[in-house]
C-alpha cells in the first residue's frame, strides 16, 4: 500500500485558504547557508528566505549555539510573569537602536501581533477607534489587522475594530500621480492624505499606520521623504505615527536600519518581527513611553518574548550589526538591482524593477501594461525549475519578490540573475 502524498494529506486537514507555492509543492528538510533542500534532494538557492524571516541565513553557528544553551538550561518558558535576562537585554539593544527617546519595547509572537499591540496602544492613547492606512497595505490576519490592510486580496472580512480611511502613496507604479516628480508625487499625496482627514474622519483620529516599503503589496516604494511630509500633517492633528517595519526592520533596506528613516522621521512606535528571530517566532513593538505605558487594564503575554526566542534575536541583532548586514544589503542590492534593470531592458514583461537593499520587486506586464499574474506563475515555477526560490505578491499577484539572507555573496547574485534571465526570457515569449 502506497503512502499517501504529504501535499495530499496538508490539504484533507489544513485550510484551503493556507496557500502553497508551486504545481507540486516542496517540503524543505536541510538548509544551510542561503541553500535549502527539499525531500527529493533537489537544492535551491532561497532568495525569499521564509519570507524574509530567515534574515541572517541558514544553520548560522552563533545563533543556533544560543538557541541550544537556552534549551540546555531546560527553561523554554516562564511568560513574563517572571524576569527573562534574554527579553530585557534584547528590549534594551530595541530601544537604543529605534532611535526613539527613553524607549520601551513589547514583545509579541509576530507581526500580526505587534501591528494588533500598536492599534490597542494608539487608540487608547488618542481615545479613538479612526486610523490611516495606506491603499495596497498589508499589516496581519488577525481581526484589526485585515481591517488596515488596504489589499482586496487579503482582507478575509469586511468587518473590523476600528473605522479607517486609506490613502494614497504607497504604491507608486499604477497611481494617478505615477507621472509626478517626486516632489510632485509627495505633495498630491500629501494633500490627498489632509482631504482624506478633513473629509472622511472627525478630527481626533487615533494613529496613521505605514510601511516603508509595502512588502505583499510587491515591494512598492514610495519616494524618500514621503512620510515627512504626511507626519507634518499628523502633527497638526496630533495623530500618531506608526511605522510597520516587519520586513523593513534590522537594515535590510541597506541604506538604514529602519525603513521609515529615508523619510526624515521618527515615528512614534515601530512594529518588528520576521527577521529579529532568524527564523523563530519574534515579534514586537517599540516606542514613545507615554503611549507604550498608556494601558490602564492588566496585560501579559504568555509566549511573547521567551526565553528561547529571545535567545536567537539577540544573536540574530549581534550578528547583523557584528557583521555589518546592513552594508552588505546595501552593496549586493545594488548589484542585484543592476542586472535586473538589465534584464528588464530586454524582455517588456518586465513593466518594474524596484525596490531598495535586499528587498527588490519584479511588476510584470501585458504588452499594454496590465498586470500580469500569469507571468508571474510562470517565473515562480521556472525560477525553481533553475534552482532558486522566489515569492510572489502584489495587488494583482503579478510581482516577484527577491528577499534573499542577508548574508548574500556576489556569486549567488549572479546565479540569481542568471537564473532570472532565463526564466524571465521564457515568460516573454523568447
Amino acid at each position: 500500500m502506497s503512502e499517501i502524498p504529504l501535499v495530499d494529506r496538508h490539504r484533507a486537514v489544513l485550510p484551503s485558504w493556507l496557500a502553497l507555492y508551486y504545481a507540486e509543492p516542496i517540503e524543505i528538510v536541510a538548509a544551510r547557508g542561503r541553500r535549502v533542500t527539499d525531500s527529493t534532494g533537489a537544492t535551491y538557492l532561497d532568495f525569499f528566505a521564509g519570507i524574509l524571516t530567515n534574515a541572517v541565513g541558514y544553520d548560522i553557528a552563533e545563533i543556533s549555539d544560543a538557541i541550544r544553551r537556552t534549551v540546555a538550561t531546560g527553561v523554554l518558558h516562564t511568560s513574563t510573569l517572571y524576569l527573562i535576562r534574554a527579553q530585557v537585554e534584547l528590549a534594551e539593544k530595541i530601544a537604543r537602536l529605534s532611535g526613539i527617546p527613553d524607549a520601551k519595547v513589547f514583545f509579541t509572537n509576530s507581526g500580526t501581533e505587534a501591528n494588533e499591540t500598536a492599534l490597542m496602544l494608539t487608540t487608547q492613547f488618542r481615545r479613538s477607534n479612526q486610523v490611516l492606512a495606506l491603499r495596497n497595505s498589508y499589516h496581519g490576519r488577525a481581526f484589526g489587522t485585515v481591517g488596515i490592510s488596504g489589499n482586496r486580496g487579503w482582507s478575509a472580512s469586511s468587518l473590523s475594530p476600528v473605522k479607517v480611511s486609506y490613502v494614497h502613496g504607497g504604491y507608486r507604479y499604477r497611481s494617478p500621480f505615477r507621472h509626478l516628480a517626486d516632489d510632485e508625487y509627495i505633495r498630491a499625496c500629501a494633500e490627498d492624505l489632509r482631504e482624506v482627514i478633513e473629509t472622511t474622519t472627525s478630527g481626533d483620529v487615533a494613529c496613521m499606520v505605514v510601511e516603508p516599503i509595502q512588502g505583499i503589496g510587491g515591494f512598492c516604494v514610495p519616494p524618500d521623504g514621503l512620510f515627512g511630509a504626511f507626519e507634518e500633517i499628523l502633527d497638526e492633528y496630533g495623530i500618531l505615527l506608526v511605522s510597520d517595519e516587519v520586513q523593513t526592520g534590522w537594515g535590510r533596506t541597506g541604506e538604514h536600519f529602519w525603513g521609515i528613516d529615508a523619510h526624515g522621521v521618527t515615528a512614534d512606535l515601530l512594529t518588528f518581527a520576521k527577521g529579529l528571530g532568524n527564523g523563530m517566532a519574534i515579534g514586537g513593538l517599540v516606542g514613545r513611553p507615554d503611549v507604550v505605558d498608556c494601558l490602564t487594564a492588566n496585560s501579559l503575554s504568555t509566549f511573547g518574548g521567551n526565553p528561547v526566542a529571545t535567545a536567537s534575536a539577540n544573536a540574530t541583532l549581534d550578528y547583523l550589526l557584528d557583521h555589518d548586514l546592513q552594508d552588505n544589503a546595501a552593496k549586493l542590492g545594488a548589484r542585484l538591482a543592476d542586472g535586473l534593470h538589465e534584464i528588464a531592458a530586454r524582455y517588456p514583461v518586465v513593466g518594474d524593477v524596484r525596490g531598495k537593499g535586499l528587498m527588490i520587486g519584479i511588476e510584470l506586464v501585458h504588452p499594454d501594461g496590465s498586470p500580469n499574474p500569469r507571468a508571474a506563475v510562470f517565473v515562480l515555477e521556472e525560477t525553481k525549475r533553475n534552482g532558486l526560490l522566489v515569492g510572489k505578491g502584489g495587488l494583482h499577484n503579478n510581482v516577484i519578490r527577491l528577499a534573499p539572507p542577508m548574508t548574500l555573496t556576489d556569486d549567488e547574485v549572479d546565479e540569481a540573475l542568471g537564473a532570472l534571465a532565463r526564466s524571465i526570457a521564457r515568460a516573454g515569449g523568447d
